[in-house]
C-alpha cells in the first residue's frame, strides 16, 4: 500500500534528504586516492550526528556501516574497507538519514582521477537516465513507465541493468511501497498518486545485467567484473508532477561542477 505524505510531511522529508545530499557533498571534498572508504564511513557519520540526525543504514537490516560504498564492478552494498581508494577507481556512495522521523536515501558514483572513457560514459548515461526516469514519475503513470524509461535508455547503449535490485517507497521506513524497477512494460504497475514520495535508483553494469553476491552477505557484483554505476534521489509527486527532495549540487558544488539538469524538477531555485 502507498502511503501518502502531507505537504508538511514532504518537507520533513526534504530536510532529510537535503542531509544525505550535504553528506555526499562533504564526502566530494574529501574522496581521492589514498583515503579508505572506512574513512569516508567515520566522516560521514559525525557530520550526519553534528547535524543532529541518526545515520539511517547504521543497524538497519544488520547494515554496520553509515555508507555503503561500492567500487568498480560492486554494483551496491558494498562495506567501507581500509582499501585505498586508486587513481581511475569509480565509487558509489550510498547514504541515509533519519531526521524527524522521516529517512532520506541517494547515491552518486564518484570519478577518482581520470577514469577510462567507457568507464566514463557509462557514469554519465546512468546519470542521465536516473533522470529519464525521474520525468516519468507524474500523475497518470504508473511504475513500470519509469522503469520502462530507464531501461529503454540504457539498453539502447549496450548497457545491462539490473534485475534483482531496485528503487522504493520512502518516508518513516527506509522501504516503503512500491517497489521501483529499473525495467519494465509501460503501463503496467501501480499507479502513481498525489503526495507519494520514491527513491529511483537506476544501477546499471557496463556489461552483462547478471549479478553475484559476495560472502560477506552485503556486497553484490557484477558477474563479468566489469564497472558498474549506481545514481539515486529521492522525488515527490507535487501537483501531479516529480519534484526533487534530494539534490548532487551540494556534490557540483565540491568538484567544481556547472550543471542545470536539475532546474526542471524544482518549483523554487536551491540556494548553495
Amino acid at each position: 500500500m502507498i502511503i501518502q505524505k502531507t505537504r508538511e510531511e514532504i518537507e520533513l522529508m526534504r530536510e532529510s534528504a537535503l542531509l544525505v545530499s550535504k553528506t555526499l557533498g562533504m564526502i566530494a571534498g574529501e574522496i581521492k586516492p589514498g583515503i579508505t572508504t572506512l574513512q569516508l564511513d567515520k566522516m560521514a557519520e559525525q557530520f550526519i550526528r553534528d547535524h543532529h540526525a541518526i545515520p539511517g543504514f547504521l543497524g538497519l537490516y544488520g547494515c554496520p556501516s553509515t555508507l555503503l560504498t561500492s567500487v568498480n564492478e560492486q554494483v551496491v552494498h558494498g562495506l567501507p574497507t581500509a582499501r585505498p581508494i586508486e587513481e581511475g577507481d569509480i565509487v558509489s556512495v550510498d547514504c541515509g538519514v533519519l531526521k524527524n522521523e522521516f529517512y532520506g536515501d541517494h547515491a552518486y558514483t564518484f570519478e577518482i582521477g581520470e577514469v577510462a572513457p567507457e568507464t566514463k560514459k557509462l557514469l554519465q548515461v546512468t546519470k542521465e537516465s536516473l533522470y529519464v526516469g525521474i520525468r516519468e514519475f507524474r500523475m497518470g503513470n504508473r511504475v513500470e513507465d519509469v522503469g520502462n524509461a530507464i531501461q529503454k535508455y540504457t539498453e539502447a547503449q549496450g548497457y545491462g541493468v539490473v534485475r534483482e535490485l531496485v528503487g522504493h517507497g520512502l518516508g518513516k521506513k527506509m522501504h516503503e511501497d512500491p517497489e521501483m524497477p529499473n525495467y519494465g512494460k509501460r503501463g503496467r504497475g501501480k499507479l502513481f498518486i498525489e503526495g507519494m514520495v520514491v527513491a529511483i535508483e537506476p544501477m546499471i553494469n557496463l556489461g552483462t545485467k547478471n549479478i553475484k553476491h559476495l560472502k560477506d552477505g552485503w556486497t553484490i557484483v557484477t558477474a563479468d567484473k566489469k564497472p558498474s554505476a549506481h545514481f539515486e534521489h529521492d522525488v515527490a509527486m507535487i501537483d501531479g508532477k516529480p519534484e526533487l527532495l534530494s539534490t548532487f549540487a551540494y556534490i557540483y558544488k565540491a568538484l567544481g561542477i556547472e550543471s542545470d539538469e536539475e532546474n526542471e524538477f524544482r518549483k523554487v531555485p536551491l540556494a548553495v
